[in-house]
Order: C-alpha cells, then sequence, then structure tokens
C-alpha cells in the first residue's frame, strides 16, 4: 500500500510547520525519516495518519485520498507517535486486548494477535505487568505492539527506539526490517546510524521544506568532493596545532577528536585538497605527522550541512 504526499502545507497561525512537501513511499519500502527538532516531521506523520488535516495539498495511502475516507486509511495504518500514549494502570494483556476491539479484531483472532505481538515485541517476561510498572524500553515495546496488532498495510513510527537499549535497539531494526519486507513503513529517528542501517531511502526535511530524498550512497555521492582528512601530528600544543591547520588556504573546518590525543578532523574546501598543505605544514614547523588517512563523508555529516541554520 502505497503513500503518496502531494504538495501538502501545514500552519499554525503564520508559521508554516510543513512548507508544500511532496514525496512517495512505496510498498515494500522503509523510508527514514530525518530533520532536527521543529523540522516538521511529526507534522507530516500526524498528517498521514489522519490525525490532522493539511491546510493545502493531499496525501494518497492505497489511492484513497485522506478527505475521502479518513477511517479507512486509519484502519489500514499502524501508527506509534513520538509521545507513545498509554493507559499505565492497565495490565499489559488487557491494554492489548482493549486496542484489538478498538481495531475490530474478531473475538476468536483476539487472543491469536495478543500472543503473537507478545513474542515480536519480547513482552513475554511483562505482559501481565501494569504498564506504569514497566521501563520505559518496555512500554515503547508496548507501543509498537499496539501499532502492529491489527496487522496494518502501512506502519509510521515516530522515534520507535526511543528509551531502548542497544540490544533492544538492534532487535526492533530486525523487526522493523522484517515487516518492511511486506509493508510500507514510515519512521522518523534521531540516531542516524539507525537509520542508515534499517531504511532503504533517507528523506531529510529542514524548516519544513524537503532538502534531501535518496539512498545512503545517493547522499554521500552529493557530498563528493569535500575531502575529509583524519589528521593526527605531535609535537605542537593542541590549540596551536589546531589554529595552524584552520589557518591554511584550503581548509573549510577542523574538529578536535580527541583531546590530548593531537588528533583532528580536517574538512577541505569543496573540490579541494589541503594534504600537502598539512604536510608541508610539518615540515615548516617540525612537527611529527602520525596520520594523514582520507574518511568516508558520514551519514552526520551530510545531515549537519543540510540542516545548518
Amino acid at each position: 500500500m502505497d503513500i503518496v504526499v502531494e504538495h501538502i502545507t501545514k500552519r499554525y497561525g503564520p508559521q508554516k510547520a510543513v512548507d508544500d512537501v511532496s514525496f512517495a513511499v512505496r510498498t515494500g519500502e522503509i523510508l527514514g525519516f530525518l530533520g532536527p527538532n521543529g523540522a516538521g516531521k511529526s507534522t507530516t506523520m500526524k498528517a498521514i495518519t489522519c490525525y490532522l488535516a493539511p491546510n493545502e495539498g493531499n496525501i494518497m495511502v492505497g489511492g484513497i485520498s485522506i478527505y475521502e475516507d479518513p477511517q479507512a486509511i486509519k484502519n489500514s495504518i499502524g501508527y506509534l507517535p513520538e509521545s507513545n500514549p498509554l493507559y499505565t494502570d492497565m495490565p499489559v494483556i488487557n491494554y492489548l486486548q482493549f486496542i484489538a476491539r478498538i481495531h475490530g479484531i474478531e473475538k476468536n483472532q483476539v487472543n491469536k494477535r495478543i500472543a503473537a505481538m507478545v513474542e515480536v515485541c519480547g513482552l513475554e517476561g511483562e505482559k501481565h505487568k501494569k504498564i506504569g510498572e514497566l521501563s520505559k524500553g518496555f512500554r515503547q515495546r508496548v507501543g509498537l505492539a499496539q501499532a502492529l496488532i491489527h496487522d496494518p498495510e502501512v506502519l509510521v513510527l515516530d522515534e520507535p527506539t526511543t528509551g531502548l537499549d542497544p540490544n533492544q535497539i538492534v532487535e526492533i531494526r530486525e523487526l522493523i526490517r522484517k515487516i518492511g519486507k511486506e509493508k510500507t513503513v514510515l519512521l522518523s529517528s534521531h540516531i542516524l546510524a539507525e537509520v542508515e542501517a534499517t531504511c532503504d531511502r533517507i528523506l531529510i526535511i529542514n524548516k519544513g521544506k524537503i532538502v534531501a530524498d535518496g539512498t545512503a550512497s545517493d547522499l554521500r555521492k552529493r557530498a563528493e568532493g569535500k575531502e575529509i582528512l583524519k589528521t593526527g601530528i605531535h609535537g605542537g600544543e593542541e590549540k596551536a596545532v589546531q589554529d595552524a591547520l584552520r589557518d591554511l588556504k584550503n581548509v573549510e573546518m577542523v574538529e578536535l577528536l580527541a583531546r590530548g590525543e593531537n588528533l583532528f578532523e580536517v574538512h577541505s574546501k569543496v573540490g579541494q585538497s589541503s594534504a600537502k598543505a598539512i604536510f608541508d605544514l610539518c615540515v615548516d614547523r617540525g612537527w611529527y605527522l602520525t596520520q594523514l588517512t582520507p574518511t568516508e563523508t558520514r551519514l552526520e555529516d551530510i545531515f549537519r550541512e543540510l540542516t545548518a541554520n
């Protein structure tokens, strides 16, 4: 079931939270939705799930417009909002029974679906506890279970691994990958490595507008020509070395990687190389060049470049 977003705009007073945004997510695709806080990610997700209506534009889910039959769209979507609202005084099993009834799951299928969600989301040891007694990580698992219990064709997950430990993140990542082979998945996350490892495609939004759309490889190709050198220099004081590197003509930015180790990340200007200038600087100052290694452009660097004020 495809999602097609067509030129949507959402205003809150004079402010545009989403500004003429268009994109599509195809069946069997996992789309990672990235952006800084306030960029418009959650607003876009809420519009897709019919939680709110855009001021302009249209959204089609499985060929159905949000204006035509919003209830049919809601029935086909599993939604985990960022806030993950739960009834904390209810035991996990009772809560999932309640959600199953809301979704209209047949009575003779309810227990089967609950058992499947308990297994898939790793809730076996917690299923009889009240939700309020669970850790944040297990509450997040309950949120995933409620999003999946009616076997939706589309999953919209807003920060699905919030509060999970590294082992749980890997488990949920594998679950999302498995689900994404048959369903349409849209997820947002602040963990860029997680998005890169989980998603088929990445969409970056900033100040309400789409600023990048493609695979991680596509986004890296956009950044080609920007040399990044991991540089180790001994023999000079850390600040003096960093300042000298910054003063080089071809250098755009210098970051200290390890305090006390004189290890830096040197970003060259577009289309230029700083390697020879760094070598000559060390010869001139009598410093020892211990490392000068080209580094692949990181997704974090691309994200920062695209969303910087």
